[in-house]
């Protein structure tokens, strides 16, 4: 299953790798391929300051989680999806958060779900009947009933 992975659920992982939203990411490659838009490399950058105040970790060991939590995901360069599916994804996404059209784009293109815990976001797509997006809580349990059976 092509599961596409939002910026939130990345961070969340590099403040605790060992949750289950890290072990998911470091442990269920054989159920799942992770994918992310390029621009997730770009919001990494944006907040590595915040991120080392909060981790209290050196920029070095930082660098390495970084590297560790997203050795799994593909990143596809955003100019790939094809601009008539970003211009229709932006207008479905103008009253939820047009900052997520990008990964929602991918998620289409890919035909995917998109992995989120932006509460917001999810159920302002849910609201739109947007079906290919799932929480953590969702993605979890899938993924015990894949290991189990």
């Amino acid at each position: 299953m092509k599961i596409i992975v939002d910026t939130n659920i990345v961070f969340s992982a590099i403040l605790n790798s060992n949750s289950r939203i890290g072990k998911i990411l470091l442990h269920s490659k054989d159920h799942f391929q992770f994918f992310t838009c390029s621009y997730l490399k770009v919001e990494i950058q944006r907040h590595r300051n915040k991120l080392l105040k909060i981790t209290k970790l050196t920029e070095e060991l930082l660098l390495e989680l970084e590297e560790l939590v997203t050795q799994h995901i593909t990143f596809i360069d955003e100019r790939l999806i094809p601009q008539d599916l970003l211009i229709k994804t932006e207008a479905q996404l103008k009253s939820i958060d047009p900052d997520d059209t990008v990964f929602v784009a991918l998620t289409k293109h890919l035909e995917g779900k998109l992995w989120t815990g932006d509460m917001q976001l999810y159920n302002g797509l849910k609201a739109k009947r947007f079906k290919d997006i799932i929480l953590t809580s969702e993605l979890s349990l899938l993924l015990d009933d894949l290991e189990q059976g």
